[in-house]
């Protein structure tokens, strides 16, 4: 379990920051992750031991066990560690001794449970124990699934046990209502009575899949409060949807395809808004994204092809700094077409990367949608997201805070949206979009009220 050096070519970050780079620049960035993920381990151990007590030795106790699974199983113990799920874990406990070297509170259980979900994997005898944190009946094991303890209650503790013979029981001994152990399989899309995995919604002939899965609300801070647990009729419209998106993807979209084949990648279920859908990744899950129900498989191979631009964006600003921090105490904010509330630099650059694949997609769809309606939809949409994407990239390019390593991502940006912009169009689809993006500045106007300006300039 050690970190390692990266370094990207430079052929394949340009082709990043073109908007794709395929299964390559994915595999690449995973890596990255992974060992980022190691040295947040490394620096959690080097932490604890300094804090000492308790702490340290149940630190020290689920460093043990990872270590004693990478020697029997490496592949168990990346798995668990590169799951979605680990990152907050690793990122959040770390932060929270940064802020109290003392150790006090500090969530180890965290770490304990991804050692446990690695031992169930590698099928290593082990014997695991930790506080639960969060309310509710589940029992979460990262990257496998959740054990269901009715009555189960913060402060309570988990136990794992696995067997010579590799078999595993998850239980809380000292719970109010006795209950029998949870048998854990190692596989992570198996259910049971008491037993919840994600569920299978493709699987590819690169080994990867795209899984539905609700985690944890503090492993997906976008989703708190938000995630759902799809009943069967749900996840059987999930699964439909996905079908018929991967084949949109695989068919029409081979470079989106790529990525998405390159997996794993997760799908977290949101509750329905009102109207549209909604969707959203976080910087530490890189390989999931959380989404409300679309509806059609259009609607959700548009979506993951954003939030792949999110989590590669993520992934590439662990990397390089492409851009300096504004002045301490800054309140700069910036127009972004696609949003109803002002955005900071980061904020700006990232939905104008994820825009960029948006228009990448429908300037697609206009040219293979059979139907006259939708292929005229597709027309407007293409117009009307290369023409924000890059006035946000415009914006980008002037704001004086790029680093160098920013303006060459920033340029190659703009050099593609370029050349998307010199597409001929119906001037119809054209007007249309010119009139939504008239109506969305003049509605961020009204929302703004007395505020400034938008910092990001016109939005024709």
């Amino acid at each position: 379990m050690t970190p390692s050096p990266h370094r990207l070519p430079g052929e394949l970050f340009d082709a990043i920051a073109a908007g794709g780079g395929g299964a390559q620049a994915v595999r690449a960035l995973a890596r990255a992750e992974h060992s980022r993920r190691l040295a947040c381990l490394y620096a959690i151990r080097t932490a604890t031991r300094e804090a000492g007590g308790a702490v340290a030795q149940r630190a020290e106790s689920a460093w043990e066990l990872l270590e004693t699974v990478h020697r029997s199983d490496p592949g168990a113990a990346t798995a668990v560690l590169t799951h979605p799920a680990a990152g907050p874990a690793l990122v959040g406990l770390l932060a929270h001794l940064a802020r109290r070297p003392e150790g006090a509170d500090a969530p180890v259980h965290l770490l304990t449970a991804l050692a446990a979900a690695a031992a169930v994997r590698a099928r290593v005898p082990a014997r695991a124990r930790w506080p639960l944190a969060g309310p509710g009946p589940w029992v979460p094991l990262p990257s496998l699934g959740r054990a269901h303890f009715p009555g189960a209650r913060p402060g309570d503790h988990a136990e794992l046990r696995v067997g010579a013979e590799g078999r595993a029981t998850l239980a809380i001994p000292d719970a109010p209502v006795p209950q029998p152990p949870v048998p854990v399989t190692g596989d992570p899309y198996r259910g049971g009575e008491r037993w919840r995995g994600a569920r299978l919604l493709a699987a590819f002939d690169t080994d990867a899949a795209l899984t539905l899965d609700t985690l944890d609300p503090p492993s997906f801070p976008a989703a708190a409060g938000r995630a759902v647990h799809p009943d069967a009729d749900e996840a059987h419209r999930w699964a439909a949807r996905a079908k018929a998106a991967c084949a949109l993807l695989r068919a029409d979209h081979p470079q989106a395809y790529a990525e998405l084949t390159a997996g794993p990648w997760l799908l977290v279920p949101l509750r329905n808004p009102a109207r549209g859908i909604v969707s959203g990744s976080s910087a530490e899950t890189f390989g999931s994204m959380a989404l409300s129900l679309p509806p059609n498989g259009t609607v959700l191979a548009v979506t993951m092809a954003h939030e792949m631009q999110h989590n590669k964006f993520a992934a590439l600003l662990h990397l390089f700094d492409l851009f300096e921090e504004g002045p301490q105490g800054s309140q700069e904010r910036y127009y972004a077409p696609w949003r109803p509330d002002p955005r900071p630099l980061v904020g700006l650059f990232h939905g104008a990367y994820a825009h960029l694949a948006v228009a990448q997609f429908w300037g697609r769809r206009g040219e293979t949608e059979p139907d006259p309606a939708l292929r005229a939809l597709a027309h407007t949409r293409f117009a009307r997201w290369r023409s924000g994407a890059r006035e946000a990239t415009a914006v980008i390019l002037d704001s004086g805070r790029l680093t160098p390593l920013g303006l060459r991502f920033a340029g190659r940006m703009m050099e593609t949206l370029d050349g998307m912009c010199r597409v001929p169009l119906p001037a119809s689809a054209v007007r249309r979009a010119e009139t939504a993006a008239r109506e969305h500045l003049a509605a961020w106007h009204d929302a703004a009220g007395s505020a400034p300006a938008p910092t990001a300039g016109r939005a024709s």
